[in-house]
């Protein structure tokens, strides 16, 4: 395995438990049955971090759908290199951080922590387009 796929496959993973501090929280607002039966498709938390917290999920899966083929384009094509191996890696943390100062509401670093994200996405695109 890459180490780009390896980190892709963290991400996704990372992704993927996301939700679950939040859903707990709605088991705790609602009680478990409301919150397994409620005919309202999506009630929104009243807990200030967990409505955070479902934004930075979604933000996260929005984001995994353009760092995800990225990265599976570049194993395709062989042209993976330690920047890409780097880029991936940096990803994975800067996605983790996002969701922890958003989650904490800490807007500059959360901007901070998006744009590192997609700077590593961009230096994996660019690579597999040769300009890099």
């Amino acid at each position: 395995m890459t180490a780009e796929l390896y980190w892709l496959t963290l991400t996704v993973l990372m992704t993927a438990i996301f939700w679950l501090p939040y859903i707990i929280n709605r088991l705790i607002e609602m009680g478990i049955g409301q919150a397994v039966f409620n005919s309202n498709s999506d009630p929104s938390p009243t807990a200030l971090w967990a409505k955070r917290m479902m934004c930075a999920h979604e933000n996260a899966v929005e984001n995994l759908v353009i760092f995800a083929p990225l990265v599976i384009v570049l194993h395709i094509t062989g042209l993976a290199t330690p920047l890409t191996a780097t880029a991936a890696m940096v990803y994975f943390f800067a996605r983790l951080a996002h969701f922890l100062v958003y989650t904490l509401g800490i807007p500059g670093l959360r901007t901070i922590a998006f744009a590192i994200g997609f700077f590593c996405q961009l230096i994996i695109g660019l690579t597999t387009l040769g300009l890099l």
